[in-house]
């Protein structure tokens, strides 16, 4: 949890299955920690294989392929400190 900022700001389409927030979202830590917490619970096995890893100032974009064959993408925004503040997660298939 340390390379997220204290305030960040996480969309996710996991978020509304999860926790039936139609807009996706989840603000700070906190919320960002039980929203892990949940997903380790649903999948303990979960592993993570790097497709591509791309960069810009300010930022980076992470396309991997998790343990069930899903492919995700993570599209990160850094704050001033090098931390995530603002993150969309994207995925090819329904994620619980």
């Amino acid at each position: 949890m340390a390379c997220y900022s204290e305030d960040v700001d996480f969309v996710a389409s996991t978020v509304v299955t999860r926790w039936d927030r139609p807009d996706g979202q989840l603000r700070g830590k906190a919320e960002l920690r039980r929203h892990f917490e949940r997903g380790l619970e649903l999948a303990p096995e979960l592993r993570f294989i790097e497709e591509a890893f791309l960069t810009s100032s300010g930022g980076y974009a992470l396309l991997y392929r998790r343990e069930n064959g899903n492919r995700a993408l993570d599209v990160v925004e850094m704050d001033q400190h090098g931390r995530a503040a603002r993150v969309r997660a994207f995925y090819e298939q329904a994620q619980r």
